[in-house]
Protein backbone atom coordinates (compact mmCIF):
# COMPACT_ATOMS: atom_id res chain seq x y z
CA UNK A 1 0.00 0.00 0.00
CA UNK A 2 1.38 3.33 -0.88
CA UNK A 3 1.38 6.59 1.22
CA UNK A 4 -1.32 8.73 0.12
CA UNK A 5 -3.05 5.82 0.52
CA UNK A 6 -2.46 5.05 4.19
CA UNK A 7 -2.76 8.67 4.00
CA UNK A 8 -6.53 8.78 3.08
CA UNK A 9 -7.20 6.00 5.10
CA UNK A 10 -5.59 7.69 8.24
CA UNK A 11 -7.20 11.00 7.85
CA UNK A 12 -10.87 9.42 7.72
CA UNK A 13 -10.60 7.00 10.53
CA UNK A 14 -9.27 10.06 12.67
CA UNK A 15 -12.19 12.15 11.35
CA UNK A 16 -14.57 9.09 12.32
CA UNK A 17 -13.18 8.69 15.37
CA UNK A 18 -13.47 12.30 16.31
CA UNK A 19 -17.01 12.75 15.84
CA UNK A 20 -17.65 9.07 17.31
CA UNK A 21 -16.10 10.07 20.42
CA UNK A 22 -17.98 13.71 20.20
CA UNK A 23 -21.69 12.12 19.90
CA UNK A 24 -21.12 9.09 22.12
CA UNK A 25 -20.41 11.58 25.50
CA UNK A 26 -22.49 14.11 24.07
CA UNK A 27 -25.86 13.33 23.17
CA UNK A 28 -28.22 10.70 24.81
CA UNK A 29 -32.01 10.80 23.25
CA UNK A 30 -34.63 9.99 25.25
CA UNK A 31 -38.07 9.27 23.22
CA UNK A 32 -40.56 7.37 25.84
CA UNK A 33 -37.40 4.87 25.50
CA UNK A 34 -34.01 5.24 25.50
CA UNK A 35 -31.38 5.18 22.58
CA UNK A 36 -27.87 4.13 23.83
CA UNK A 37 -25.76 6.80 22.02
CA UNK A 38 -23.78 3.71 19.81
CA UNK A 39 -26.74 3.60 18.69
CA UNK A 40 -27.00 7.49 17.46
CA UNK A 41 -23.54 7.09 15.78
CA UNK A 42 -25.00 3.81 14.01
CA UNK A 43 -27.57 5.31 12.70
CA UNK A 44 -25.72 8.33 11.43
CA UNK A 45 -23.21 6.07 9.97
CA UNK A 46 -26.28 4.50 7.87
CA UNK A 47 -27.40 7.77 6.73
CA UNK A 48 -23.59 8.52 5.65
CA UNK A 49 -23.59 5.48 4.22
CA UNK A 50 -26.51 6.12 1.87
CA UNK A 51 -25.11 9.01 1.12
CA UNK A 52 -21.80 7.69 -0.47
CA UNK A 53 -23.18 5.30 -1.79
CA UNK A 54 -25.96 7.33 -3.99
CA UNK A 55 -22.85 9.19 -5.09
CA UNK A 56 -21.36 6.49 -6.28
CA UNK A 57 -17.29 6.98 -5.18
CA UNK A 58 -15.46 5.15 -7.39
CA UNK A 59 -11.96 7.34 -7.09
CA UNK A 60 -9.39 4.72 -4.64
CA UNK A 61 -8.39 7.88 -2.70
CA UNK A 62 -12.42 8.55 -1.85
CA UNK A 63 -12.99 5.11 -1.22
CA UNK A 64 -10.14 4.89 1.33
CA UNK A 65 -11.02 8.26 3.14
CA UNK A 66 -14.67 7.48 3.32
CA UNK A 67 -15.67 3.83 3.58
CA UNK A 68 -12.65 2.48 4.57
CA UNK A 69 -11.32 5.52 7.05
CA UNK A 70 -14.64 7.48 7.74
CA UNK A 71 -17.34 4.63 8.75
CA UNK A 72 -14.68 1.89 9.59
CA UNK A 73 -13.89 4.06 12.78
CA UNK A 74 -17.19 6.35 12.86
CA UNK A 75 -19.36 3.11 13.07
CA UNK A 76 -19.53 1.35 16.25
CA UNK A 77 -20.88 -2.43 15.18
CA UNK A 78 -18.40 -4.18 17.75
CA UNK A 79 -20.32 -1.88 20.42
CA UNK A 80 -23.74 -3.23 19.04
CA UNK A 81 -22.94 -6.41 19.01
CA UNK A 82 -21.06 -6.16 23.07
CA UNK A 83 -24.77 -4.72 23.63
CA UNK A 84 -26.47 -7.53 22.80
CA UNK A 85 -24.03 -9.89 24.20
CA UNK A 86 -24.46 -7.82 27.61
CA UNK A 87 -28.28 -8.24 27.44
CA UNK A 88 -27.74 -12.01 26.70
CA UNK A 89 -25.75 -12.56 29.43
CA UNK A 90 -28.31 -11.33 31.74
CA UNK A 91 -30.62 -13.53 29.52
CA UNK A 92 -33.13 -10.37 29.04
CA UNK A 93 -33.72 -12.13 25.21
CA UNK A 94 -37.26 -10.27 24.68
CA UNK A 95 -34.92 -6.83 25.38
CA UNK A 96 -32.36 -8.44 22.93
CA UNK A 97 -34.17 -9.15 20.11
CA UNK A 98 -36.36 -5.58 20.23
CA UNK A 99 -32.81 -4.04 20.27
CA UNK A 100 -31.25 -5.82 17.15
CA UNK A 101 -34.83 -5.51 15.86
CA UNK A 102 -34.65 -1.84 16.67
CA UNK A 103 -30.99 -0.87 15.40
CA UNK A 104 -31.19 -2.80 12.30
CA UNK A 105 -34.45 -1.43 11.25
CA UNK A 106 -33.67 2.06 11.70
CA UNK A 107 -30.26 1.84 10.48
CA UNK A 108 -31.52 0.50 7.08
CA UNK A 109 -34.15 3.53 7.38
CA UNK A 110 -31.66 5.94 7.84
CA UNK A 111 -29.28 4.17 5.24
CA UNK A 112 -32.78 4.88 2.32
CA UNK A 113 -33.05 8.36 3.71
CA UNK A 114 -29.34 9.16 3.21
CA UNK A 115 -29.84 7.24 -0.13
CA UNK A 116 -32.86 9.23 -1.44
CA UNK A 117 -31.57 12.37 0.04
CA UNK A 118 -29.00 12.71 -2.84
CA UNK A 119 -30.73 10.71 -5.41
CA UNK A 120 -34.23 13.31 -4.78
CA UNK A 121 -32.11 16.64 -4.73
Amino acid sequence: MEFTSISFVFLGSTLGLILRIFIQNNFKIIIGFNIQSTSIVNFIASFFLGIFVALNFTSNPTFLLFYSGFLGCFSTFSSFIYQLFVLFQKRKFMRLFFHYIEVIMISFLFFYLGYFFVQFF
